[in-house]
């Protein structure tokens, strides 16, 4: 970078470009949501530690520049008058959740979901309260449920992302690990090419089915991995209290959060009337490496 004024004056170029974008999709109701991600920490090849993957302006940039990508090729292609297959997050499964913690930190959002007053909150408390910010996040992605690929034909109706804020989105960034982007790709290339679509409806609703079914088992390995390594992460702390938010209520029992370090694991005990978003103080009571088992108890 200090090398080339032209790579500078570029990059600063497309953060500006990056901001621009962001705030407008904030304007139109886009959720300003703050993920967590954690890494290990390896010291002398074991696991010693968890810790936050920090984000900063240069993920923000590619993130952000890749979120209008997939809009505009949405566009492109409902311009076009081909079926495709489009990223949807649905209106909240839970949004009456939503309302009831926003009403226990003295807000008012309307009984229908609304995306923008969703965010409106968001921002409050981002400002009132930064440290616990990501907390409320999970909790309203929790809430909020999955996204999913769907087969999106010239003319249907716009299921649209409802934490983007945007009616025309796909996946279309990332054709060496998604299958979806790959396929979304080949879609483009045939309508440049002034050629008939290379997928009828049928297949495309078919290959949306499965690329969510195959998304959803991905993730569900990562979680298990990412389990595994957080139990040897805390296995020397079994006795120690931390504070804990609730991050799912499930028919196989209700999972918690420790805020620091972001460890997520059962609430075996004291969990009758926690709901997702609760804040709770717990105890690490057992761990299970081989299973990835972290048990907490309400304190």
């Amino acid at each position: 970078m200090a090398a080339s004024t032209d790579l500078q004056s570029q990059l600063k170029l497309q953060d500006q470009v990056a901001q621009a974008l962001k705030n407008e999709r904030y304007r139109h109701g886009a959720l300003n949501i703050e993920t967590i991600e954690v890494r290990a920490v390896v010291l002398n090849d074991k696991v010693v530690d968890v810790v936050n993957q920090e984000k900063n302006r240069a993920t923000e940039l590619i993130e952000d520049f890749m979120i209008a990508a997939n809009e505009v090729v949405a566009r492109m292609l409902e311009t076009n008058k081909v079926s495709s297959i489009r990223r949807v997050v649905k209106t909240p499964e839970r949004w009456g959740r939503i309302v009831e913690l926003a009403a226990k930190q003295g807000e008012q959002l309307p009984a229908e979901p609304d995306s923008k007053a969703l965010n409106e909150f968001l921002i409050k408390r981002k400002a009132a309260d930064p440290d616990h910010f990501a907390d409320l996040s999970l909790a309203v992605i929790k809430l909020m449920g999955p996204g999913e690929y769907v087969l999106e034909r010239p003319g249907d109706p716009e299921q649209g992302h409802f934490g983007l804020a945007v009616q025309d989105y796909t996946h279309s960034t990332a054709p060496n690990r998604r299958f979806a982007d790959l396929v979304t790709q080949r879609l483009i290339k045939a309508v440049l090419a002034n050629q008939s679509a290379p997928y009828s409806d049928d297949e495309l609703a078919a290959i949306a089915l499965t690329c969510t079914l195959k998304e959803d088992a991905a993730r569900k390995v990562e979680r298990e991995m990412a389990k595994r390594i957080a139990a040897v992460a805390m296995s020397g702390r079994i006795g120690e209290t931390f504070d804990a938010i609730v991050t799912g209520v499930t028919p196989h029992g209700t999972f918690v959060r420790v805020l620091k370090p972001a460890v997520e694991g059962l609430l075996a005990q004291g969990q009758q009337g926690a709901d997702v978003g609760d804040k709770l103080r717990v105890k690490l009571t057992r761990i299970d490496i081989q299973r990835g088992y972290i048990d907490f108890v309400r304190d």
